[in-house]
């Protein structure tokens, strides 16, 4: 029972002033022994240790750099990918618009020869005529272009039509 009346009767403050002065003579102890350690070029687990991490720490740093230079270089070469890409669908796209005008010209310049020629047409075949005539003109408006070609063919066919019109097919 002594010892525990003695226990209560401690001092907590010096306990706590001596466990901070432990502490710090510690520390101190530790810095000599590491900077002697240092100066005699001796090196310890504990510093090998922390050269090896620092040395990890600057190849992944290094690592980083080269993988954000690729990711650039990646990116760019993409970019001219995308470029190279959509000026073919352009040039496809004009390819295709191209054709489309040619073909039409076709169909209704042919239609315009037949009916020139006297050959039997009925009125479905003048009524699809002046439909891709319809789709002609405007893809042409479409995009800012001319009709230079069609349109005496589309008189013709016009004109043969109106009269059969009267006539009766």
């Amino acid at each position: 029972m002594d010892a525990i009346k003695e226990l209560l009767h401690i001092n907590f403050s010096y306990v706590f002033l001596s466990v901070l002065v432990i502490l710090a003579g510690i520390k101190a102890i530790a810095s000599v022994f590491e900077w002697t350690v240092g100066k005699l070029g001796l090196e310890t687990k504990w510093m090998q240790r922390r050269r090896e991490e620092h040395a990890l720490l600057i190849q992944t740093s290094q690592n980083l750099t080269a993988l954000q230079e690729k990711h650039e270089n990646d990116a760019a070469r993409s970019d001219r990918r995308d470029e190279e890409i959509s000026a073919d669908i352009k040039k496809l796209t004009q390819m295709f618009l191209d054709k489309e005008i040619d073909d039409m010209r076709w169909e209704i310049n042919n239609f315009a020869t037949k009916v020139s020629e006297g050959k039997p047409c009925n009125r479905d075949s003048f009524k699809h005529c002046i439909h891709i005539y319809e789709k002609y003109e405007k893809i042409l408006e479409e995009n800012g272009m001319e009709n230079g070609e069609v349109e005496i063919s589309m008189e013709l066919i016009n004109d043969v039509y109106k009269q059969k019109l009267k006539t009766g097919f």
